[in-house]
């Protein structure tokens, strides 16, 4: 990737690039992808990329973050939206469409034991309901995103590959075990779930999130001079920049059914397992004059995994991840240069998700199930 792609901030020039190369690599036919969860973190660079590889996008997005942050560049916009609950969705809603990719659902630990019974009514309930809803509709390929989250507290430092036993410890992380297990009863020659087991997101979006490792640290960099890690450092995270996980997308849309039904696959790339302390000196490494602080505390979060990512380097040879965490946090520092991000403001309700979903529940904007009043 060439150093210029670094000061886009909402353009899509830097997966440009991606997108081409993925579209020479492989026989590709123009389809309708309804992308759901548009307006999040992920969705706008993966709506980006999605038409710029050719393919009409449609988007489905019940809107809770659609305050946080504007998405100016309208290339990364869905050209039809569909604002509704996924739990509300039937299957005239779904017409016309030859693919989806399912990134909607309560997207991270803290929702998730925010209201565990909603988490797996919404990421596991929900989404096998309305995978069903897309077979009977005739769409033939469902691409899920699941996550590393998975695989919990693993009690091995060898890498884990897509068989690895799961050990799910949150909420979250067993919602996806069980949508997983779901899906693939509806696998069938009709029909074709994809499994994208993601790493850690990492990365500059028009709704920013600093309620992720990487993005959260390199924010206290820049806005206090100290990274602080709470815990003993040791625990193993992989790291994946959002613009892979929405190439892996890409590729995963138009592989060969062969290639991907009924699959898993660990998205990420194999130099991109570290240790949070190795986070940590990335981030220093990126904001001269800032200090580490690792506090030594164990308790707290549980997980610790490494994990292969051989197989979708096999299996997916377009998928070409282009990032890493140093990549990655100059990017990040980038976003902040010209800001007047304060402490107050990258940890208010803008930027994280949790806080975002208890200021509509304060104002009475949302139900407690999560439903708009």
């Amino acid at each position: 990737m060439d150093s210029h792609d670094f000061h886009w901030p909402y353009t899509l020039r830097a997966i440009t690039t991606l997108a081409a190369k993925t579209h020479h690599a492989q026989t590709r036919k123009s389809m309708r992808v309804l992308i759901t969860g548009y307006d999040g973190y992920i969705g706008p660079i993966m709506v980006g990329m999605f038409r710029q590889a050719g393919h009409y996008v449609g988007g489905l997005d019940t809107g809770f973050y659609s305050s946080c942050g504007a998405v100016e560049d309208p290339q990364m916009r869905p050209q039809t939206q569909i604002s509704k609950d996924l739990r509300l969705i039937d299957c005239g809603d779904l017409e016309g469409f030859d693919c989806i990719v399912h990134l909607a659902a309560l997207s991270n630990d803290p929702l998730g034991e925010l209201a565990p019974e909603l988490t797996a009514q919404i990421n596991h309930q929900a989404t096998v309901d309305f995978a069903r809803c897309a077979k009977e509709s005739g769409i033939s390929r469902f691409i899920y995103a699941s996550s590393c989250s998975l695989y919990g507290a693993a009690d091995t430092d060898t890498p884990l590959t897509e068989e690895a036993a799961f050990n799910p410890v949150s909420a979250y992380a067993v919602s996806k075990v069980e949508a997983e297990r779901e899906l693939r009863k509806l696998a069938d020659d009709r029909f074709t779930p994809v499994y994208m087991r993601n790493a850690t997101a990492y990365g500059v979006s028009p709704r920013m999130r600093f309620d992720l490792v990487l993005n959260n640290l390199v924010a206290w960099a820049r806005t206090t001079g100290t990274i602080r890690v709470m815990s003993d450092g040791t625990p193993w995270r992989p790291l994946v920049h959002i613009r892979d996980i929405s190439l892996a997308a890409l590729c995963a849309a138009d592989a060969p059914r062969e290639s991907v039904h009924d699959q898993a696959f660990n998205v990420g790339r194999d130099d991109a397992n570290y240790r949070v302390r190795d986070i940590a000196e990335a981030v220093r490494r990126a904001v001269p004059g800032s200090q580490l602080q690792i506090t030594g505390e164990t308790a707290g979060d549980a997980r610790s995994y490494r994990v292969s990512f051989r197989k979708i380097a096999e299996s997916l040879p377009a998928f070409a991840p282009a990032w890493d965490i140093d990549k990655g946090c100059e990017e990040l520092v980038r976003w902040f240069d010209g800001r007047r991000e304060t402490v107050d403001s990258f940890q208010s309700r803008n930027f994280i998700r949790l806080k975002q979903l208890k200021h509509l529940l304060g104002e009475g904007c949302l139900n407690p199930e999560l439903y708009w009043q």
